[in-house]
């Protein structure tokens, strides 16, 4: 059932995405990715505030966590929960792993989507 929970966010996530990034198009907003930088503003501000709400409940309803922290935050922007996890390692004191991962983070995972995108070139994709 978690699995129902997940996809049916992630499919309201991607959508949301889409939806602004066709805001953005008929506001005429290019030459800058506003859209992106927009929708990875508002996943890092709701998975932050969806994170305190469920610190403060007694239980928590795991399929309500699918629903919405991964699947339609997951599938919104995964930049939200890249935030959450490197904001989460700095709460825990461990500053060494935070900076690792946030490090790793931008600079491997560019370095990587440049291998792929020359790769892709240069086969012909």
């Amino acid at each position: 059932m978690t699995l129902v929970f997940i996809a049916l966010g992630g499919a309201l996530g991607a959508v949301s995405r889409y939806g602004v990034t066709l805001g953005a198009a008929r506001l005429g907003v290019t030459g800058f990715p506003y859209a992106t930088l927009f929708v990875n503003i508002l996943g890092s501000l709701l998975i932050g505030l969806f994170a305190a709400w469920l610190s403060g409940q007694a239980t928590t309803n795991d399929n309500i966590k699918s629903l919405i922290q991964i699947g339609f935050l997951g599938a919104f922007t995964t930049f939200s929960t890249f935030s959450l996890d490197a904001l989460l390692l700095l709460e825990q004191g461990r500053l060494l792993h935070a900076g690792l991962y946030i490090a790793a983070s931008l600079l491997v995972c560019l370095a990587a989507c440049f291998v792929g995108l020359f790769a892709g070139r240069s086969i012909g994709f």
